[in-house]
């Protein structure tokens, strides 16, 4: 999702036990002096109060799979993260006001968190609905379906793990499928059919009932891993600590005491 959060916040529900910051996931001392920083790695698991699998979606916005799914299937966990401060609050207040005990979401940027962060092997699912898709060409390579991505998403999936991506954009779509193939690391991609939507929570996202609203076509797959080893988890810059630093200032969230 863009920077900008939403116009209105979302109403009966403390976020609070549903938030979390990505800077209060890291460990609070960074190696200051090296090139590059690889925290210890985190396991999602410890964000939540019941064991069980859990699937992570990139890019919440307002909410609507991430606490339609969490209330769906209770005896699995979802994991939420946003870039945009105000949009995970506003989904952390959804899953807050439905009382999802198995929902969570981390304030910060998706890319970093899998990159560098989750440890291997830690998430059943990945799901990457409606991504931005950067029209501009200068900011092509701000997309987050590429290949460095499903390179990472491979490495935290568990073997028989899925990424599950839709889009309203076919050149996107072709693009990331591309993406994907050329990593070796996932099967060819399987087809989604379109799901009957009745109504408002039958839509996995607000962007796919815009979409589907103005009759305007989704296209969706799902791709499984294969047995090649993903790379191994990438080193955060001394730029991104900064930007981190920054934000744990901001938040007043200093990290995680250090393993």
């Amino acid at each position: 999702m863009p920077g900008r959060g939403p116009k209105k916040r979302g109403r009966g529900g403390d976020p609070a036990e549903h938030l979390r910051s990505l800077t209060e996931l890291l460990p609070t001392e960074a190696a200051a002096d090296s090139e590059a920083w690889l925290p210890a790695p985190l396991d999602p698991a410890v964000l939540f109060s019941q064991p069980a699998a859990i699937e992570l979606e990139v890019g919440c916005g307002k909410g609507l799979f991430l606490a339609s799914a969490a209330e769906a299937q209770p005896k699995r966990n979802y994991l939420g993260v946003e870039l945009a401060p105000g949009y995970a609050e506003l989904t952390a207040a959804r899953c807050a006001a439905r009382g999802l005990p198995n929902a969570q979401v981390i304030s910060g940027d998706a890319t970093l968190l899998i990159r560098s962060l989750l440890a291997d092997h830690c998430v059943q699912a990945v799901h990457v609905y409606f991504p931005d898709p950067w029209w501009k060409a200068r900011h092509r390579k701000r997309r987050v379906l590429c290949q460095p991505f499903f390179q990472q998403a491979a490495r935290i999936l568990a073997s028989d793990g899925t990424v599950h991506v839709w889009t309203d954009v076919e050149e996107y779509f072709l693009e990331a499928m591309d993406a994907a193939a050329a990593t070796g690391l996932f099967q060819p991609p399987r087809s989604v059919p379109e799901p009957a939507a009745e109504n408002d929570f039958d839509y996995r996202t607000h962007f796919e009932r815009r979409t589907r609203l103005a009759e305007k076509p989704v296209w969706r797959a799902e791709l499984d891993r294969t047995d090649l080893s993903p790379p191994h988890r990438q080193p955060i810059t001394p730029y991104e600590r900064i930007r981190l630093q920054t934000a744990a200032a901001k938040t007043g969230h200093p990290g995680r005491p250090t393993e």
